[in-house]
This record gives structure tokens, C-alpha cells and sequence, in this order.
């Protein structure tokens, strides 16, 4: 087809394009003339204006003239594509000059990939993303912050530990003091035998506040033990430590009960709290005054401005926390405390004592209750009740209120390069397509950032302009396809006015909109952490009693007249290695005894294709419980409710505010918040992703839903290299429930050394270990895999698979339970049942699949665990399979 000059033509090339983008029909001519005359004229309309400090960009409607709404349309350029996979190393780039460009796919339209070059070597790129996204500046960028001791912070994080503590007892000394009371040994890699070697209460006996955050401490008992020396201690911070993992909630008693007077933990009060912590968080307190000069005194009575949100605080029923104490407190914030010790009367008595007080931040619903009115009706000395005037609250009538939430904004530190800050930044910008076909749609999606005026555009609930992809194909096909993003104004708009657009856009809360808000602003925490409790404490709540192991009822097929048994096969490894008499291999679907199928077979499939009752079929009825990782999670949760060898698992598509809560308290404990996600129904990793950022995750929702499973950040390695292993579990019956589990199991081995670098997470060869159909394939045998494993971890393999086949149990259980109608005598099933042991030898599960890829049980010949280590043939595999399904054979296989 020519060039497209013609309007007419456009609009019938486009047609479908132009009703998917939703800009108004009076529009179609002006971004046709735009379009072919390649015209970027929002300059002359808009400004981009630094905000929030800097650390952010709004877009402002600078032209003389208002805008009208649906009265114009702009083009935005997109300046930076890649797939997540390569957003470190790799760039797709659009090559300007040529017209080669990427595609945004409303529909079913394909894509021009370019080259694949590194961020980082990209000339100006990593410089422009980081300019556009307002992480380019260096965040202590006008004074170096100087110590005490005339040294700089800078220098100081790069002495040794000893180097330090010598350091600060000199300070100590400069300042007056006889020994140091406020210690802080923040990420400098100390491990249990460095912290023993430190011999802390010795040195440092009158110790008041210690910080060893960000460390390396792993072993609750030292930890405890030489915590515990230090009596006089106000506050501890142990957040980031891998201890938090491995203690169990008794760490924290035995401590408080070791330091009687602990006022803080790890960031939280404790119920021991009083004037210490509460001058902590007013100010009072810190490594310059770490207590008061005078006993006598009353130190709190200079407090005006009080922030004691997300302290975990129970009451607030406290001597220090009172008028007589605080007479100046003007100020204060207790959000995101569950306060369930006190009742809302009571608060209400407290709160009203503070004659000074003038604004007040609370949850709404929250501890107080769930009325503005009525807090501002208990406590009338209010001015301010969560940023908003009391006159406008009291006019409005409105009971739940809040100010404008507070953006999210990068968090850096200067030593980061530019391209970290900016992959970081990134969720806040990013918009996303997946590519396609007339044939199939691609497994992995693609990101984007528009340029720096589309990205100047700020969200509002209540936007004046609209934004939309728009795919131009001046030729009149796809191989000259351009993409755009197209703004028009959708209110009428003033010189001066911010120009907005609704980031979730079409999503309203039947698809957790307030939620998903999280992604790109601070949501409070509080009614999240809450929403986690109330699950959590509902899953602890379940239980369920095991099945009865029964004898064997289901009947075998082999027949009486000798002839064998017709088998329908669409996979290529049961045609070539089924060899045994009792079965004989059809190609007729209609003749066949048995159908072994790669494909699901519904009621539609079987009408279609003439399948009947008398045919046995590989799958079972409802089997998706299993089978899809969302309903699996929902299975296993419904029966056992939240079982060790089960991480916490979050359908994203209905549970995003409870693992939005999960994430908060994870953080306010200082635990670990490394998350994968994972499609509902992909194998082979296809769009799976592990990440600490909260943005990414929610944001990760729009390529399609997902769950969200806490990361084994700990698992037990092989030789330094992640691993985890494939079982075949054999289903004869649900009703009652008969399992088989092959003797043949095999291990799959990341390529690289294990590591929680953040680089690493986009490394696919070493946090993930299926290796067929991307990377090197190294197989490992699994005799020689396991008895290397047992010499290296000093353990026995019996007792860790004894541990995996009775979870592997409970997972069946759990569906024969909660799901009686897989229930079905036609079917009989092999299922693969991917599992990973922790640094404990714990298993936990990964996934089930249906119809798993057989080929290294069928390519490689091993030797059986136990007994006598008979040899399991490869090419025997699918013979004793059948044999135990179809004949009620046991050989090669144990039962469950």
C-alpha cells in the first residue's frame, strides 16, 4: 500500500485504533495532521515545573489562551523501552531517523525490535532517565555531613569496626561523658563472631540506645546473650539482621525480660515505654543527648511536635504520655497503631487533656473510631485533623478524611550510581504493552517511560487530561508502524493549572483501586497491617485432619481377553517409550481405551472430539486447584490454613491489601521483604519476578494476574548454586485418595553462585533453576547429586525425603479435602511437584504442574534413593508409569 495522505484513509487504516484510544471523533483530523507532519508542539502549551523539593515534576498549562475541553491533541515521544529482564543491562532503542520504532499494542498488532545495548553504556541515557525521574542530584549534595569528631560521615562508614568503637569513645569523652551511652554500628557487616569479639558490655556498660541495623548477625542465642549484658539499654535496633528470620518471637521476650528497661525495639515501642521513647520520637533524645542532665527535671516539657506513627503501640494509657508531662504539645501523629488496648472513650479522655493540641493525625477508621466528626466533637481543641482545617471537615460533614496522600518519592544514597537509582525510580514512570501477532501474543511484556513531558504528568482522581496509546501506520501497515502516546484535555483548563491524568485509569475499587494507589503513594499503613492481622489470624485458625491412608480400590484395566490397551497419545516421549505389550498406541481419538493428553480436555473438548464416559483421561475433573498456582495457594490455605512449608502466598487479583499489610509489618520489624511473583497459569518462569519494591509489585499486576510469594531468600544451596526438585506424584483415585510417588526424581541447578545482590534479581541464571528452554542445561545426576549434598551439609538425605512426601501428602489432602468433586473413576493423573528445601532442609513448595516434561526422566538412567538403589532405566519411565496407573502395579514407585 502507498504512503497514507489522504484523511479518509487514515481513518479506515486506524478505525479500530481510534475507538480503542477513546479520543473524541472532532479530534481524529488534528492528530492525523500531527501524525504526517510529524509535529511535537507541546512545548508551546506546557511547562514543566520542579516540585516537592525538587524531587519531582509537574506539568503546567503555560499558553495564553484556556484550553477547552476535547480542543486539542499532542504527541509524547517514549524515551526509554526495554523487557524487566534487561532493565539494568539492556535498552530497546527507537532510531529516530529511520522510523523504526517500538509498538504499543492496543490490539493485536505486532513489533520492530531493535538493538539491545546496555543502560549504562547507552551515551546520555542512564543521564536522562535519572534527570526525568529527578534521582540525578545527590541527596546530601549541598554540605558533608561532619561527625562529632571532625570526621566525615563519608570516612567514617569506611572504617573498621574497631576503628569506630574507638572513635565514639573518644567522642564521648569530647562531649563530657565518662562512657558512651548512644552506640551506632549500622551495616558494617558484623557477624556473630565479630559481635562476641566487640565484647560490648565491657566497654560500654551505661549503654543506652544501640543500633547494629543492616548486619550480619544470624544466631538468636549469641545475639541474645550479649544483648542481654547491657542493662541499662533504652534502645535496640536489630532490623535487617538475618536473625529476625530465624527467631521464632521468643528472641524479643527473653530480651526484654534480659533488659527490663528497653523502651525501644527494633523501631517499636515496647509496653514498657515511657519517657525516654517518647522523647526519642519528640527530639529530645538523640546521640548528642542521650538522657536528661537533671533527674529532676521534666525533659518533655519542651516537646511540641510529637510523630509516634508505626510504633506498634498497644495504649497509649501511660504516665509520660500526659498533659502534666507535655503541657506544649501542639502536634501529634499516631497513626498506624493498633492502640488495642484502649478503648475509644479512653483514648478520647487522653487525648482531650492536651489543652495545646492542635492537629491531630489519625487513621480513619482507625482506634478512635471511624468518624472525623465525632474525634473533632471529643477533642474541640482541634484546629487540624489529618491535614484538613476542622471549619472545612465540620462544613463538608464528612466523616472519613484525609490531605492529599503524600507522594511516593525515590529513596538513594549518593554512593548509588545513576543506574540503580534509576531502575528503583522506574515504577513511579513506567507504562506497559505486551507485543502480538494475527497468531499468538508474546510471554513477556514490555516497559516504557514517555518523555519529559508525559512523565510530567501527576495522577488527580479527578484528572483534566487523558492519556492514550495510539499505534500510526503511515504506510498503511505494520511493518511501518510508529507508536505515540496522545494527550488531549478532558476538562476545561486554565493558564496556570497542573495538567493531571488518573493513573488507574478504568480501574475502579471492584479491582482494588485504593490499593493500588499504594504503588505510587503513601496509603495508611495502619488499615493495611490491619487487613493482614484479621488474614492471618484467620489462616492460624485452620485445621485439618490427614486422610486415612486406604487400601488400594481402584480397578485395574488390564484385560482378560489378552489384548492390549489402545492408547491416544499427543506427546511424542509416551509414543517412543511406551513399549510395553499390555499397550498399544492408537491414532484414533474415538478407538482408544486411554487418552494421554497435553491439552485440557473440558465438556466442550470431549463433545467436540467424541470422547465418552468409557475412556480414561489423564486429567481430573476441577484439577485446576492444583494445578493453577492461585487456586493452589487458595486450596492449601482453605485446608491447612498456613502451613510451614507453604511461604505466605497473596492472590494479587483479591489480596492485595493483606500482602500490602504483610509488606508493612515485614518492614516495620526489619524483616526481609524480598517477594517473586508469578502468573496464575505460565510454566518455564515466563513473567516471574522478585523484588523488595512495593511499587514494582503492585505495578507488576498490569501484565496479567499474578501471585505474590514470599521470597526463600535463605534456601539450602548446592556447591554455593540455587537448586530445587522435580517429584512425578501418580493420582490412581481422589475418593479415596490414592498417590503414588516415583522413585525417580531429579534435581535443577541455577548456572551461577547464589547471591542477594540487587543486580542478581535480573539475573535469570541465579535465582531461577529451569534451565530447558533458556541458559546451559547441566545435569546433575541425583545419586551423585545426593551424596554430594549429604557430605557437604553433613545431613541424611532419608530424613529430608521423608519430610517431602509428607508434604507432598498434604497438598493432595488438601484438595480431596476442600474439593471432593475432582472426585472421577475415569481418571488417573501424573502431576510434577516442584519443590526447594530452606538453609534448614525444610521443603517448601513451589508449584504442581500437570502433564510435566518427562525428558530427563526418560533420557538419563539413575539409581533409586534407598533400598537396595536399584537402577531405574530412562527408557523404562513411562512403562512402570502406566504400569502403576492403568495395572495396579507398585514397581519403580511407593505409595503416599
Amino acid at each position: 500500500m502507498t504512503r497514507i495522505q489522504a484523511y479518509e484513509d487514515f481513518v479506515k487504516v486506524h478505525g479500530i485504533l481510534l475507538a480503542a484510544s477513546g479520543l473524541p471523533r472532532t479530534l481524529h483530523r488534528k492528530l492525523f495532521d500531527k501524525l504526517t507532519s510529524e509535529t511535537f508542539d507541546g512545548g508551546a502549551y506546557f511547562q514543566v515545573d520542579p516540585c516537592q523539593g525538587g524531587r519531582q515534576r509537574r506539568l503546567l498549562l503555560t499558553s495564553a489562551a484556556s484550553m477547552p475541553k476535547d480542543s486539542n491533541v499532542f504527541l509524547i515521544d517514549h524515551a526509554w523501552t526495554f523487557r524487566l529482564s534487561d532493565a539494568y543491562k539492556q535498552v530497546l532503542l527507537r532510531v529516530l531517523d529511520t522510523q523504526v520504532h517500538l509498538v504499543f499494542l492496543p490490539t493485536d498488532v505486532c513489533l520492530i525490535e531493535v538493538s539491545l545495548l546496555k543502560l549504562q553504556e547507552v551515551p546520555g541515557l542512564a543521564q536522562r532517565m535519572a534527570a526525568l525521574m529527578c534521582v540525578d542530584i545527590d541527596s546530601n549534595s549541598d554540605a558533608e555531613e561532619i561527625d562529632g569528631d571532625g570526621v566525615s560521615r563519608d570516612n567514617y562508614s569506611k572504617l573498621n569496626v574497631t576503628d569506630i568503637v574507638e572513635n565514639e569513645i573518644g567522642y564521648a569523652k569530647e562531649r563530657g561523658y565518662d562512657t558512651v551511652k548512644w552506640l551506632e554500628l549500622e551495616e558494617l557487616d558484623i557477624d556473630d563472631d565479630m559481635l562476641l569479639s566487640l565484647d560490648l558490655s565491657s566497654k560500654f556498660p551505661d549503654l543506652l540506645a544501640l543500633s547494629l541495623y543492616g548486619n550480619k548477625l544470624e544466631n538468636v542465642e549469641i545475639v541474645v546473650q550479649e544483648v542481654t549484658k547491657l542493662k541499662n539499654l533504652k534502645a535496640l535496633w536489630l532490623n535487617n539482621n538475618p536473625v529476625l528470620e530465624n527467631c521464632d518471637g521468643c528472641m524479643a521476650d527473653t530480651i526484654f525480660k534480659g533488659c527490663p528497661g528497653l523502651e525501644i525495639y527494633n523501631s517499636c515501642f515496647t509496653s514498657n515505654f515511657g519517657e525516654w521513647a517518647l522523647g526519642f520520637c519528640g527530639g529530645v533524645y538523640e546521640k548528642d543527648n542521650p538522657c536528661p542532665i537533671h533527674q529532676d527535671n521534666h525533659p518533655l516539657q519542651s516537646v511540641t511536635s510529637l510523630d509516634l506513627s508505626n510504633r506498634s503501640i498497644h495504649s497509649l494509657i501511660n504516665k509520660a504520655f500526659s498533659p502534666a508531662e507535655m503541657p506544649s504539645l501542639s502536634h501529634l501523629n499516631i497513626r498506624g497503631n493498633p492502640l488495642k488496648q484502649n478503648s475509644v472513650s479512653e483514648l478520647f479522655k487522653v487525648l482531650k487533656g492536651f489543652t495545646s493540641l492542635q492537629t491531630l493525625e489519625v487513621d480513619l477508621p482507625g482506634p478512635l473510631g471511624e468518624s472525623a466528626i465525632e474525634i473533632l466533637e471529643s477533642v474541640p481543641n482541634l484546629s487540624q485533623l489529618n491535614g484538613v482545617n476542622v471549619s472545612k471537615i465540620l462544613e463538608t460533614g464528612n466523616h472519613v478524611i484525609d490531605a492529599v496522600l503524600q507522594p511516593r518519592l525515590p529513596e538513594w544514597t549518593d554512593e548509588e550510581p545513576l543506574a540503580d537509582r534509576v531502575v528503583n525510580a522506574m515504577w513511579l514512570y513506567l507504562m506497559t504493552y505486551r507485543l502480538a501477532d494475527e497468531e499468538k501474543i508474546d510471554e513477556t511484556s514490555v516497559w516504557y517511560v514517555m518523555d519529559e513531558l508525559g512523565s510530567a504528568l501527576r495522577h488527580s482522581d479527578e484528572p483534566n487530561f487523558r492519556v492514550a496509546p495510539f499505534l500510526f501506520m503511515p504506510d498503511g501497515n505494520l511493518e511501518s508502524a510508529v507508536s505515540y502516546s496522545i494527550l488531549w484535555p478532558i476538562q476545561n483548563v486554565q493558564n496556570g493549572d497542573e495538567c493531571t491524568r488518573d493513573f488507574l485509569f478504568g480501574i475502579g475499587e471492584d479491582k482494588q483501586r485504593s490499593a493500588r494507589l499504594t504503588a505510587y503513594f503513601h496509603t495508611p499503613q495502619y488499615y493495611f497491617i490491619q487487613e493482614y492481622e484479621k488474614f492471618h489470624q484467620k489462616l492460624q485458625s485452620k485445621s485439618t485432619t490427614p486422610l486415612p491412608v486406604e487400601s488400594t480400590s481402584s480397578r485395574t484395566l488390564r484385560r482378560t481377553d489378552g489384548c492390549a490397551l489402545r492408547v491416544y497419545t499427543d506427546l511424542p516421549q509416551v509414543e517412543g517409550f511406551l513399549t510395553r505389550p499390555e499397550f498399544i498406541i492408537t491414532t484414533e481419538l474415538k478407538d482408544a481405551d486411554i487418552i494421554w493428553t497435553s491439552m485440557q480436555v473440558d465438556d466442550d473438548v470431549k463433545r467436540a472430539a467424541g470422547i465418552t464416559d468409557q475412556q480414561y483421561i489423564n486429567q481430573f475433573p476441577f484439577e485446576a486447584c492444583l494445578v493453577m498456582k492461585h487456586h493452589l495457594a487458595e486450596t492449601i490455605q482453605k485446608a491447612h490454613g498456613s502451613p510451614d512449608w507453604l511461604h505466605p502466598t497473596y492472590n494479587l487479583e483479591s489480596h492485595l491489601s493483606q500482602l500490602i499489610g504483610n509488606y508493612y509489618a515485614r518492614k516495620r520489624d526489619g524483616m526481609n521483604n524480598l517477594w517473586i511473583l508469578k502468573p496464575w497459569n505460565m510454566a518455564r518462569t515466563i513473567d516471574t519476578t522478585v523484588t523488595d519494591n512495593l511499587s514494582a509489585i503492585i505495578r507488576l499486576m498490569e501484565t496479567g494476574p499474578k501471585i505474590c510469594q514470599k521470597y526463600i531468600e535463605r534456601p539450602a544451596l548446592f556447591q554455593g548454586k540455587k537448586f530445587d526438585l522435580r517429584y512425578i506424584v501418580l493420582v490412581r483415585s481422589v475418593k479415596p485418595l490414592e498417590l503414588f510417588l516415583a522413585d525417580v526424581f531429579w534435581v535443577r541447578l541455577a548456572n551461577n553462585q547464589y547471591t542477594l545482590d540487587k543486580h542478581s534479581l535480573f539475573e535469570y541464571e541465579t535465582h531461577f533453576t529451569v534451565m530447558n528452554y533458556r541458559g546451559v542445561l547441566n545435569h546433575k545426576n541425583t545419586p551423585e547429586f545426593v551424596k554430594e549434598f549429604e557430605q557437604e551439609h553433613q545431613v541424611k538425605w532419608l530424613d529430608i525425603h521423608e519430610r517431602v512426601r509428607n508434604m507432598i501428602r498434604s497438598v493432595f489432602e488438601a484438595a480431596a479435602t476442600v474439593h471432593p468433586e475432582m472426585h472421577s473413576p475415569m481418571s488417573r493423573a501424573m502431576y510434577g511437584v516442584d519443590v526447594m528445601l530452606d538453609s534448614s532442609f525444610q521443603p517448601k513448595l513451589l508449584e504442581v504442574t500437570y502433564c510435566p516434561d518427562c525428558t530427563r526422566a526418560c533420557k538419563y538412567d539413575t539409581q533409586a534413593i534407598g533400598g537396595g538403589g536399584e537402577l531405574l532405566k530412562g527408557s523404562d519411565f513411562y512403562n512402570y508409569v502406566f504400569g502403576c496407573l492403568f495395572l495396579d502395579e507398585t514397581r519403580h514407585v511407593c505409595p503416599l
